[in-house]
């Protein structure tokens, strides 16, 4: 099977919301008047991001819903994406299960697959995603203000657990370990809620490599400090309830593991109603975690109320971890 049989056969369809898709060598599309466009790009390289005995179409759906949840963090609407595939064969079987995880995902948020390029090489997945907000109304990083409350969605940890189990470290329940699995191997992005919260949150990020650099990325950007609740935090782990995680382990997991892919935020206290009708209307966990301070320090707080002392690092590609 060729390059372009592989094209016609698994990823090419007649463009919805594009003027030209798949098959001209630039795609043409017309953004919707009174709204800016919303970008993002991200790359998942095998061994790195995902592991060689990832289910396919589970691989298909976390390659758009990493970028995906770039857009939610941001409150726009997905429109379009491209895709960029590096395969080192052309295995129908792969092909047919890993198109079917992405265009799946792609349908429930009505987001039309318009162009990329395939070739041949290590397994690397590369998707351009694109949608829009409507004007001034894009959820940034800067915008934290001191006196906020500090917000994440649904849960934390699970995703590192299951790394660990993975890795070995760690010995789960069969049950526990299939919870953890599906939490790192097909994240949900929060889509709808980033939309909900235009207009409520003052600056919000996704938690792809660790809550605590992830928030750090927004205290960095808005010049501000936080006090983090590390008890109610603890607590945020979907798994929780199945198995007695180690403390130290919980910890590690909720604060620094990363591939969670839930949206963290800040937002005045004043906006308590509004932000937990947004979870309501989205049928999205939401849980209060901490407040914005003017230090420009990131504190963590014990359930004394206590500082406790920080060791937990964030992913980070170049730091050999």
């Amino acid at each position: 099977m060729g390059e372009f049989d592989l094209i016609e056969r698994f990823f090419k369809r007649p463009p919805r919301k594009a003027d030209v898709g798949v098959g001209d060598d630039c795609a043409v599309w017309t953004p919707r008047s009174g709204h800016q466009l919303a970008l993002s790009t991200d790359m998942l390289v095998e061994g790195r991001h995902f592991l060689s005995t990832v289910n396919p179409q589970h691989l298909g759906h976390k390659s758009l819903a990493v970028n995906l949840s770039d857009l939610a963090a941001c409150g726009a609407t997905p429109q379009a994406f491209l895709l960029s595939l590096s395969l080192p064969r052309a295995d129908e079987s792969w092909l047919q299960g890993f198109s079917k995880g992405l265009f799946e995902l792609a349908d429930l948020h009505s987001c039309d697959l318009i162009g990329g390029d395939t070739t041949q090489g290590p397994l690397n997945i590369s998707i351009t995603v694109m949608g829009d907000t409507p004007q001034g109304q894009s959820i940034l990083r800067s915008g934290a203000q001191v006196g906020d409350d500090v917000y994440v969605s649904g849960h934390l940890g699970d995703a590192r657990l299951a790394l660990e189990a993975f890795r070995g470290s760690v010995n789960l329940p069969q049950a526990v370990f299939e919870m953890a699995r599906r939490r790192m191997e097909c994240p949900t992005p929060r889509i709808a809620l980033g939309q909900a919260l235009r207009g409520v949150a003052h600056a919000m990020a996704d938690i792809s490599d660790g809550l605590l650099g992830d928030l750090g990325h927004i205290l960095r950007a808005s010049q501000v400090g936080a006090e983090i609740d590390t008890h109610i935090a603890a607590g945020l782990m979907q798994t929780g309830p199945l198995w007695p995680c180690p403390k130290e382990w919980t910890m590690t997991c909720v604060l620094s593991g990363g591939d969670d892919y839930e949206l963290v935020f800040t937002a005045s206290p004043l906006a308590f109603a509004d932000v937990q009708r947004a979870a309501l209307d989205t049928s999205t966990p939401i849980t209060r975690i901490g407040r914005i301070t003017g230090s420009k320090q990131l504190v963590l707080l014990g359930v004394d109320g206590q500082h406790i002392e920080s060791s937990f690092e964030s992913f980070d590609h170049f730091a050999g971890k």
